[in-house]
Formats: C-alpha cells, sequence, structure tokens
C-alpha cells in the first residue's frame, strides 16, 4: 500500500485512513490494521449519533455487541491493541471471555474519548469481519428429483463425449442434492446474526416479495449451459442459465431487490451491480473439495487460481450448449448454511422465506 495514498474506508459517514502496522503474524492474521478518522473532523471533536453512550457516576461508558469470534481482533497480540486503544483514548474496554457471547463495555471520564475508542473499534471490527470467510448464504433451491435426473444424464454424456478433453473428469460436477442458485453470501458470526438474518427476510417477504410474488411458486426454466471467464479452453466455472417461463423479470427483481435490502442492512456486501442468476454444474473448485461453494465464482480464504487446474470445455459448450434441464417451481428463499446437509441433502436451512 502507498503510506502517501493509504486506503480510505466509510463506516457510518465517516470517511477513515487505513494504516498498516507490521507486526508478527496472530492466529492467522498476517497484519494488524490501525486506523484514524480524516475529514470531516475527528469523532473526538464533535457528537456522535450513530451509537448510545451513557453518563454515569464515574464518567460515560458505552456497549457495542460484538460476536466472539472477533473478540481476538480488539485485544490483538499478547493484548496490544486493547492497550494501545485503552491508552491513547484513555478509556478502559472490558472483553467478555473468549467464546462467551455478550458485549464489549467501554468506559472513561470523558464522553469525546469513548466516543473515540468505540469508532476505532468499529472500524476494526468492520476490517476483519471482511476478511472471515462466508458463513450463509441466500439460495433458491433446484434440487427437485426431476432437476436431479436430468443433471444426471448431462454429467453422464458430458463424461461419456468429452472425458479425454483436457481437465474434464467426474470430479468437476456439482453435487445433485445441492443444485442451487446463489443471490449473495453472508457472515454470521452468532446466533443473533442469524436471527437478524431470519427477521430482515420476514420484512422483506411483507415489504415487496408478496407482491412480485403474488403469493404463487415462481415457475423457472433450467436450460442451457454458460461459463464465467473468457477463454472457454479454460474454463473454471460451468453453470446452467435460468429463466422464468412467462418470460418476466420477476425472479430478477426478486432476487435484486433482496440483495439491495441485505447490503444497506451491513448484512451482506456488494458484489455486484445486479445478481447474476446461475446454476453451477462444473466447478474445478469440487475437485479437490466436493463440498467447496464458490463465492460468486471468487475463491476465499487461502485458495487462489493458481491451485486450479481447469478444463477444456469447448465441447461441453458445442454439445450441450441448449441442454434442458427442466422446470422446477421455487417457492422460498433459503438463508442456508455453508458446508452443511439437511435430509434431502440439500444445505441445512438457518431460515426462509416462502412465496405462498
Amino acid at each position: 500500500m502507498d503510506v502517501l495514498r493509504p486506503t480510505l474506508i466509510r463506516i457510518g459517514g465517516r470517511v477513515y485512513r487505513k494504516n498498516l502496522i507490521q507486526e508478527q503474524a496472530y492466529q492467522h492474521e498476517e497484519e494488524e490494521e490501525d486506523f484514524c478518522a480524516v475529514a470531516p473532523g475527528d469523532c473526538t471533536d464533535e457528537p456522535c449519533d450513530a451509537f448510545v453512550v451513557e453518563e454515569t457516576e464515574k464518567g460515560f461508558q458505552c456497549r457495542v455487541e460484538v460476536p466472539s469470534p472477533l473478540y481476538k481482533y480488539i485485544i490483538g497480540k499478547k493484548g496490544e491493541t486493547k492497550k494501545k486503544l485503552e491508552t491513547e483514548t484513555r478509556t478502559s474496554i472490558s472483553i467478555p471471555k473468549p467464546g462467551v457471547e455478550g458485549e464489549i463495555v467501554i468506559t472513561g471520564q470523558h464522553r469525546s474519548g469513548v466516543i473515540s475508542a468505540r469508532t476505532r473499534i468499529d472500524v476494526l471490527l468492520d476490517s476483519f469481519r471482511k476478511k472471515q470467510p462466508f458463513t450463509h448464504f441466500l439460495s433458491f433451491a433446484l434440487n427437485q428429483p426431476t432437476i436431479q435426473e436430468k443433471f444426471l444424464q448431462f454429467k453422464e454424456e458430458v463424461l461419456e463425449k468429452c472425458s479425454k478433453d483436457h481437465g474434464v473428469s467426474s470430479s468437476l460436477f456439482q453435487n445433485p442434492a445441492k443444485l442451487h442458485l446463489t443471490l449473495g453470501t453472508l457472515v454470521l458470526l452468532n446466533e443473533q446474526e442469524i436471527q437478524k438474518a431470519c427477521d430482515l427476510l420476514q420484512r422483506c417477504k411483507e415489504d415487496f416479495v408478496n407482491q412480485i410474488a403474488g403469493g404463487k411458486p415462481l415457475t423457472v426454466v433450467v436450460a442451457g449451459v454458460e461459463y464465467m471467464n473468457d477463454d472457454p479452453a479454460m474454463m473454471d466455472v460451468l453453470y446452467a442459465k435460468v429463466h422464468m417461463k412467462d418470460g418476466s423479470d420477476r425472479l430478477q427483481v426478486i432476487a435484486d431487490q433482496l440483495v439491495e435490502r441485505f447490503v444497506a442492512s451491513g448484512l451482506m456486501l456488494r458484489e455486484w451491480d445486479r445478481v447474476k442468476l446461475h446454476a453451477t454444474v462444473m466447478n474445478t473448485l469440487f475437485r479437490k473439495d466436493p463440498s467447496a461453494e464458490e463465492r460468486n465464482n471468487t475463491p476465499t480464504g487461502k485458495s487462489s487460481f493458481k491451485e486450479r487446474e481447469s478444463f477444456n470445455g469447448r465441447n461441453i459448450l458445442k454439445l450441450f450448449e441448449n441442454f434442458y434441464f427442466g422446470e422446477v417451481q421455487l417457492d422460498s428463499v433459503r438463508l442456508s448454511q455453508r458446508f452443511s446437509s439437511d435430509a434431502s441433502g440439500y444445505y441445512a436451512t438457518s431460515g426462509q422465506l416462502t412465496f405462498s
């Protein structure tokens, strides 16, 4: 990062400059980040309405709900981050024990110091939350028996006709019980955040989904295949296309508005201007990990495209460009849990929005 042009991030209407402090890594993190406010002025110099600061007999205090997996980023290596925050803001920061869900409590003699500490904690949490692998995703299930049967036919025919093409093997194919459309991914780190996402789904149902869907399932056609990258001879992902049987854009509108609401709530990060409705049928990530899921075709964690062996999909596109997977009735949006399975083989559902 150019120290003369540091990264600027916006949180709660404020702009912060992100400074990197080179330190020895702790618990899988390669660097610790420090932040200081820039325009429009320092939060210690003006009132902050984004959170509540209570006056006490000894001064002021502020409480912030933080999922327990994020405590370590406020504590830092050997408590250094916490000590630095306390020293520079002249506050005391109380953090629950590891694994115990609760609130971080900031206390101090001066309101400005408490506000400063809370603001810096918010910035730290925002940064480190973005580094967490996603835990849940909003999905439409496409694993109805007729679709699974046609998918298995597709797999059999591809292997029969294209197995000699570079990289093509049975390990590339999606588990038919987990066929789905991904709308967006979420990082939900405790039961409270999962419940917040479930509650938002229900509000979306009342606010706009009922009107768009008309209280009935959406009939969707799954037909044709497309690929993600530029060169069909070097494919990483092949997906089935979907469209409404009646030719309307209702499915797209519901998907886009759901993502818009979840992004606005802070539960989801925006990745694209519009949701790309696609059902992954082949993915090179599956070669090493059959339970892997793509984050809208963006690898997460330590994996990278360098570790993925692409496959030659030219013949697959030529022979199966218009392959018909069937019709499906979409009757719900699910809050699906990553790396999980229910009795049907689909992802475990933490909550759902039903159309009827």
